[in-house]
């Protein structure tokens, strides 16, 4: 008899760095399932999103496309509804059920979700599903009347005056105090438990995808009174700054203990995301499918921290284009660490290939089960990643960027090279002393959408 085609589970948080797992040394942090789900699969070091903001990233993912070819610029575009997705492939090409909970982002322009959360669902290809707000904008939209279905919940439970009044409060990232709501309704737990209903909902007779979109450890930086208490005498590194940047206004005038305190709050955030791992690898294992279910755990982009005095997303460096990765499954190589260049979109005709179709040609994305299965070391020579006027190449060692306006706003954009074997952090340009590699790099920054591969 022939070997089922996998089931997909997918765990996409929003903001979570590539360096803030258990597993980074010198960090005080735990995340026992994800170490776990490692252990058992493939964790990739140098992977990267298309563009480092929710919006263009998650487009890029749905479509398999490079951020200049996903029709969606930033915040302020919704994902074209005449373009395939990865998901609508799966569900019309291969039969899957494909479901999805939680932010999906690929209306941001528009507050379309209706209270059920289901409005453009089927277009985008799922056939079940709850589509929500992200944080803020939950509160921009539904402070009154709701307009996704947390609000609606909120809502309905006498709750949402009191997380708006607390949100609205926060300013930034210098709000840190435990959020009011009661664990139940914490978003991120309200995310979890609705996505493990539609899992224990899904047919028997076919195979399935779920993808889960965390809102957290994006700011607002609230946690629940039982999240504050995991952190709270823990001691995290400050965030770096470069030679001649100690004190920048980037940094917000924080102190360091509020510093500290940021910190704790995004990885209690991280740590009770790797809790829901473990709550789904369970239900799964429950279900007797652990076998025949691919994993995968990455996010949409990462998070500066405060590092180069820098906060959020939007940036070229390392931890605003970096994420995590990791898969495991049947077939998967045991215990391994991969420094291939990876990007986000490559899960699109990865989870493609798994389920038996042909990678569309107008796809950018590549395949990472020949990696995945210890067929090659690589898929790519190199990837690429941009937003608004900056672009970037990255091989695995060297990262070039090009039209980015570092250190201040009135800044000319220049052309930046760092060696990431050498200089991790990125704080020292040698564009002037590698001429060579930066004409290898902007050749290949410049070649076309798709020519990324190492062999296609």
């Amino acid at each position: 008899m022939a070997r089922r085609r996998p089931n997909f589970l997918f765990l996409l948080p929003d903001q979570h760095r590539f360096d803030w797992l258990g597993s980074t040394p010198g960090l005080p942090l735990r995340t026992p399932n994800l170490d776990a789900l490692g252990a058992r699969g493939v964790r990739f070091t140098h992977a990267l999103c298309s563009s480092p903001l929710c919006a263009p990233s998650r487009a890029c993912l749905a479509s398999g496309r490079e951020y200049d070819r996903c029709g969606v610029p930033d915040n302020r575009v919704d994902y074209p509804c005449d373009r395939s997705t990865y998901y609508r492939q799966l569900r019309d090409g291969a039969g899957y059920h494909v479901a999805g909970v939680g932010k999906f982002d690929l209306h941001k322009g528009s507050p379309i979700w209706g209270r059920d959360g289901r409005t453009r669902l089927s277009e985008w290809g799922f056939s079940a599903g709850i589509d929500n707000a992200g944080k803020m904008d939950a509160i921009s939209s539904g402070a009154l009347e709701p307009l996704d279905p947390y609000m609606a919940y909120l809502h309905a439970h006498g709750l949402a005056a009191m997380h708006v009044a607390d949100f609205r409060g926060r300013g930034g990232y210098r709000g840190t105090e435990p959020t009011p709501l009661p664990e139940e309704a914490y978003c991120d737990n309200w995310i979890g438990a609705n996505g493990l209903t539609l899992l224990r909902e899904f047919p028997r007779d076919r195979p399935w995808h779920l993808v889960v979109n965390f809102t957290g450890p994006h700011s607002p930086l609230d946690v629940t009174r039982t999240m504050a208490q995991w952190y709270a005498h823990a001691s995290f590194p400050q965030p770096h700054a470069a030679p001649g940047e100690g004190g920048r206004p980037g940094t917000l005038g924080l102190d360091a203990d509020l510093l500290q305190q940021i910190r704790r709050n995004y990885s209690a955030m991280v740590e009770n995301i790797d809790r829901w791992v473990g709550v789904y690898l369970d239900e799964v294992q429950r279900r007797g499918e652990l076998a025949d279910t691919l994993v995968v755990y990455s996010s949409d982009h990462g998070e500066m921290l405060g590092d180069h005095g820098l906060w959020g997303k939007s940036q070229p460096y390392q931890p605003s284009v970096g994420i995590p990765l990791v898969v495991a499954g049947p077939g998967v190589a045991e215990a391994t660490l991969s420094p291939a260049p990876v990007s986000l979109i490559d899960v699109a005709a990865t989870l493609l290939d798994y389920a038996g179709l042909p990678r569309p040609d107008d796809m950018d994305a590549l395949s990472l089960r020949p990696l995945l299965e210890g067929r090659t070391r690589a898929v790519r020579s190199f990837v690429r990643s941009g937003l608004g006027a900056w672009r970037l190449v990255f091989d695995g060692r060297y990262k070039l960027i090009s039209g980015y306006a570092p250190r201040r706003a009135e800044a000319a954009p220049a052309t930046m090279l760092f060696d990431l074997d050498a200089d991790p952090w990125e704080d020292r340009d040698i564009a002037a002393e590698a001429p060579g590699v930066v004409r290898a790099l902007t050749a290949q920054l410049e070649s076309g959408p798709g020519n990324a591969e190492a062999g296609r």
